[in-house]
This record gives C-alpha cells, sequence and structure tokens, in this order.
C-alpha cells in the first residue's frame, strides 16, 4: 500500500479547508482513534496544526496501544494517546480541558454484527452513553456522533433523493439489525442530551467512506472491489448487486465532519455523502472493469451467510449539510483512482 497517496490526501485537505482559524488553540477527545475516520481525522488534525501553527491538542482514545504506534508515527509526539476503555472514559487525564469531542468507535465488519450481535449493540449504545455523559460533565464546546446510512434500513425507490427526515425499514426481530438499530438508538440518545441537557451535540450520518488509509483486509464493497480490480483479480458479487448508495472519500468526510462540529445545529443530524457517486453494487463492479481493468470478469456466486445488510437504494442528500458551506473534492472516478493508486 503505497502510504503517499494518503500523505498527498492529507497535505491537500490542510490547504483547502476553510474553516482552520476556527480551531486555533482548541483542544480535541477522538475516540476510535485507530479505526479509518479517527485515524485520518488525526493526521489532518496534526498536519494542519503544523501548518498553520494553531496549537491544537489532541487527545486519541484507543483500545490498543501498539496498533495506535504503529498507526501514528509521524504524529506520535504531537497528541496524546490513552488506551482506555469507552466506560471508564471520565478517567482520561485533564479531562476539563476538552473543546470538542468527536465520537467515531463503533464496531464496522458485517460479519461481527451477525457472528456477535448483542456485542455490536452493546458496544456500540453504552459507548454512545458513557461518551454523552462524559461531554456534559465536562461542558464540551460541541460534540459529533459517528452514526451511518444503515439507519436508514430499507428504502427501494430512489426516484427521490433521501432526507434525513426520512426513514424506511428496519425488522428488529433479525440479528442483522444488531448495528442499524444500536445507530439509531444511539442518535435518539443524542437528541434526547442535546434537548434534556442543551448538549451540544450533533450527528454525522456517513454513507460508505473510503480512500487511501483503508486497511489491506477491508472487505467492504468498494474496497475489495477495487484491490481486486488492482490485482487483476475478477470480481464475484454474492449478491445481486442492486444495492446502492452514495460514497464519500475519507478526507471529504473529515471536512464534514469538522464542518457539522462547527457550523452544524445541536440534536441534529446530516447526511455525509457526495450525491454525484451514487452507484449500485453491481455498478461499481462494471465500472472498475471498463475504466480500470477490462482484463478482469465480474461473475455472480449468490451466497446468503456473508452478513450483508438488506437490499436498499439510499440516494442520500447531502443538501442539509452544503447548507453549512461544505462540499466534496472527490467524483467516483477521483475516488477510484486514488483507491487504486494507494492499493497498487
Amino acid at each position: 500500500m503505497d502510504n503517499r497517496v494518503l500523505q498527498k490526501d492529507i497535505i491537500q485537505f490542510a490547504e483547502q479547508f476553510q474553516l482552520w482559524c476556527e480551531l486555533r488553540e482548541r483542544s480535541f477527545l477522538i475516540t476510535g482513534a485507530t479505526g479509518l475516520i479517527g485515524s485520518i481525522l488525526i493526521k489532518c488534525l496534526v498536519v494542519l496544526n503544523r501548518e498553520k501553527n494553531l496549537d491544537i491538542k489532541i487527545k486519541a482514545v484507543v483500545r490498543n496501544i501498539e496498533k495506535a504506534k504503529l498507526i501514528f508515527v509521524d504524529e506520535w509526539s504531537e497528541i496524546d494517546v490513552a488506551q482506555i476503555s469507552l466506560d471508564a472514559i471520565s478517567n482520561v487525564h485533564n479531562v476539563n480541558n476538552i473543546d470538542y469531542l468527536i465520537h467515531c468507535a463503533a464496531p464496522t465488519a458485517s460479519k461481527f454484527f451477525v457472528e456477535r450481535p448483542v456485542e455490536t449493540f452493546n458496544a456500540i449504545c453504552q459507548g454512545t452513553s458513557s461518551v454523552l455523559e462524559y461531554a456534559k460533565k465536562n461542558k464540551v464546546k460541541s460534540m459529533v456522533y459517528l452514526s451511518s446510512l444503515e439507519v436508514y434500513g430499507s428504502i427501494l425507490d430512489d426516484t427521490n433523493p433521501v432526507t434525513e427526515d426520512v426513514q424506511g425499514y428496519l425488522d428488529p426481530i433479525c440479528v442483522r439489525s444488531s448495528y442499524p438499530m444500536a445507530k439509531r438508538a444511539s442518535e435518539n440518545l443524542c437528541c434526547l442530551y442535546a434537548v434534556e441537557y442543551g448538549l451540544p451535540v450533533k450527528v454525522a450520518r456517513l454513507t460508505q467512506t473510503t480512500g487511501a488509509g483503508i486497511a489491506k483486509d477491508d472487505n467492504r464493497v468498494m474496497a475489495q472491489f477495487t484491490r481486486y480490480a488492482a490485482e487483476g483479480k475478477d470480481i464475484v458479487l454474492h449478491t445481486t448487486g442492486e444495492a446502492a448508495r452514495p460514497y464519500c472519500y475519507t478526507t471529504d468526510a473529515i471536512s464534514a465532519i469538522l464542518y457539522i462540529l462547527l457550523k452544524g445545529e445541536n440534536g441534529q443530524a446530516y447526511n455525509v455523502a457526495n450525491e454525484d457517486t451514487y452507484i449500485s453494487a453491481r455498478g461499481i463492479a462494471e465500472f472498475l472493469k471498463d475504466k480500470f481493468n477490462p482484463s478482469i470478469d465480474v461473475r455472480l456466486e449468490l451466497n446468503d451467510n456473508m452478513g450483508y445488510a438488506p437490499v436498499t437504494k439510499l440516494r442520500l442528500s447531502s443538501e442539509k449539510l452544503r447548507n453549512l458551506g461544505w462540499k466534496p473534492q472527490y467524483g467516483l472516478n477521483d475516488i477510484f483512482k486514488r483507491l487504486m493508486d494507494y492499493l497498487s
């Protein structure tokens, strides 16, 4: 994997992020700091801090300190890393000095959702509850909770864009619902804290986010199919590939999260997606074959035991987020090109 692609992404983010001056002398606490979003968020903040001399303080909450050391080799001396469970987050040092909190921690693997559904649900709901209590106790200036497009459940009519007030069907008597149900419950808890306690918390509903920095074993559709195309392997679909959604490049998502943090309305949710990237799983496979590696084939081998979410067609609207001043930088072709360069 070519980390130079990721470094270019981060440098470009630091050059283009418009709200940098609002981060001067602010302190951040970021949970899930070794995950894709959390780690790149920290890397972006560190480079922004260096380039703009902002005196930003960053506290990273992780489960595995050794993994953190490998990820943050170049940033280690500029961040404060705490290996601690979310249940014990009140024990983080200097708790009264946190201005901004971004809660990224959550399970992300579909297979885990079906094999360990109780742990999935509890990790999300109990973890979010603990973090909200921490934010309330320490009077943070703003907090963002990272949610997911999966809260929308099944929507099969993609005629109209899906705005934040729309909800599709989720089956509560289904093991795979452990993840989206927990995300819905956590969003509701954020709303309750905003209304009852005046907590300045916002929700970022992320579509599937990908880009340089993904793990080598990332098996989400966009990452897996792009890796196969880069390696010259046939792309095998285990479903009919009808499920469709927009995507978002990693640094575009980081920018969106910070816009929501600084400009969003308390207790509100914001879709984070590039509307122009709306595509089905089958469409991804065919796009990669046509544009990047015509020598590969796209094959169908149905398998119901992969833990995939039910078919849904989520043409997400990002109008609410764009009204805060955000706009994405990377379209579908750019996302694939950068992923291919990173994975090659």
